[in-house]
């Protein structure tokens, strides 16, 4: 098994006809995705990638049976097109667009909470379980089929601790990137409960940073709830207070969101952390 996606996803691409769009409609086909269909409004009929393209989220739900959408939209347009896919049908929506206003998204959010759907995102590299589907941008040879889950709130990092992960000799069940922004949907500890579930699942990896205070709340939950080993890696160790590092959300504010106080709440739910993304592999190779 794995979770949230496999071998029979069907994807919807929103902005399918942009350049980004286009381009990854291309990487998921190849990597054996079953990308269903596109949606670019003014522009149903065409094709993209032998891909049919429609008007609305709706037609391409209701011509192909698409259960996922991905979204390559600029953010102006995105919080519509987020609104458009939360009513179409599909269960999970994908969402690689940055730049969406917290205010918005907080909204955003609520309304797919009250919907049921899983929100991936925004500011999100996507999911990727090795061997069945991609659904995202992440590079697909990186990864190895196997026993390992991981969430990340990092695109590069998810992809250099995959990198240390199947170089140890582990492979990957699901890894996901749940996004950057302060304001997201699912979160870590929603996926920690998916891979608690998940028979394919042995292992979690958590990868962190610094702000907002998700790491501390799902030590906790960890600590009472999780019974698969839970491994994680915290980025920003010296990072300054009051300066973004890179995503929206990793700002120290007030004192508050170190990486020093992540870890600690880690070590205190029995959660090893690796100094650095190359130990993940050494760490895991301690457990099993």
């Amino acid at each position: 098994m794995s979770i949230l996606i496999d071998e029979h996803t069907k994807v919807v691409v929103q902005g399918i006809t942009g350049r980004d769009g286009s381009f990854h409609t291309k990487q998921m086909i190849d990597y054996g995705t079953k990308v269903v269909a596109g949606v670019t409004p003014g522009k149903g009929g065409e094709k993209v990638e032998g891909v049919p393209v429609f008007d609305t989220v709706k037609e391409a739900v209701d011509a192909t049976g698409a259960n996922t959408s991905i979204i390559f939209v600029p953010y102006k347009f995105a919080v519509d097109a987020l609104y458009e896919a939360g009513d179409s049908g599909v269960n999970l929506i994908v969402c690689i667009s940055e730049g969406i206003p917290a205010m918005d998204m907080a909204k955003v959010v609520r309304f797919f909470g009250e919907k049921r759907v899983n929100l991936i995102g925004p500011n999100s590299p996507g999911i990727i379980s090795p061997g069945k589907c991609k659904v995202g941008i992440l590079p697909g040879h990186i990864f190895k089929r196997g026993s390992v889950g991981v969430i990340s709130r990092s695109g590069t990092l998810t992809y250099e601790i995959a990198t240390h992960i199947v170089s140890a000799g582990f492979g990957i069940s699901t890894c996901l990137g749940i996004g950057g922004d302060p304001i997201i949907g699912l979160k870590f500890i929603d996926c920690l409960k998916l891979f608690e579930e998940d028979p394919e699942t042995n292992a979690t990896v958590l990868v962190g940073e610094i702000g907002g205070t998700d790491e501390e709340e799902t030590a906790k939950y960890i600590k009472l709830n999780i019974k698969k080993p839970v491994l994680a890696f915290v980025a920003g160790r010296t990072a300054p207070s009051d300066k973004r590092m890179g995503h929206a959300g990793a700002i120290i504010s007030g004192g508050s969101g170190t990486a020093a106080e992540k870890i600690l709440a880690f070590n205190q739910a029995n959660v090893k952390v690796a100094e650095e993304p190359a130990k993940v592999g050494s760490l895991l190779k301690e457990l099993f």
